[in-house]
């Protein structure tokens, strides 16, 4: 397997370090699970790992020409913006193959007329099925139902056994177990 992420002593926050010192790696094919309580960095980590925070102390490689693909759980304002959820995977060049049915046939609904779990799956579809070898995702088993849940799980098996590394933030320790080859526990800390 080949390694598309790996971090040695990785500091990262905003202003300032806000995360414990982690030492990661993300290879081909696997699923690396991210545990801890809240306000420990898990979601800052998973920022600067896209670029979006600043890296602190320590180092922080992505292999050369992997494509990253970043969930988070910020939901954009959909509201009166005449978004349909084809245009949206459009925007990612993510594929509707895969799409469980009951999202599926949906797919030419603006994304306003969706329910809040539906517009949650489809953004999370967006990132699962765009090109990218390395996928973060923070959380993404928020506003799921069973059927959601299930899917998902099979989707992340998929994409790793084509190869895609992943990197999953979850407080679900079940998914986490069910899906996850192994898994990193931040523990809280004193940032100096």
């Amino acid at each position: 397997m080949s390694l598309l992420l790996h971090a040695e002593g990785l500091v990262a926050g905003w202003q300032g370090p806000a995360t414990p010192s982690l030492d990661l790696q993300v290879a081909a094919g696997e699923i690396v699970g991210l545990a801890g309580p809240n306000g420990v960095g898990k979601t800052t980590l998973l920022a600067a790992i896209a670029g979006r925070a600043q890296v602190f102390a320590g180092r922080l490689t992505i292999a050369a020409g992997v494509r990253l693909a970043l969930q988070t759980q910020e939901v954009p304002p959909v509201a009166g913006l005449p978004l349909a959820g084809r245009e949206l995977l459009a925007l990612t060049g993510a594929t509707a193959e895969g799409l469980p049915p009951w999202l599926a046939e949906r797919l030419d609904c603006r994304l306003d007329r969706l329910s809040g779990g539906q517009r949650h799956y489809l953004t999370l579809w967006a990132v699962l099925a765009a090109p990218a070898e390395l996928i973060l995702l923070d959380e993404p088993t928020n506003n799921l139902d069973a059927a959601g849940g299930v899917h998902l799980s099979q989707t992340l098996r998929q994409r790793a056994a084509t190869g895609a590394g992943i990197l999953v933030v979850s407080h679900d320790a079940e998914f986490v177990a069910a899906v996850c080859q192994r898994t990193l526990v931040l523990e809280a800390h004193d940032v100096v």
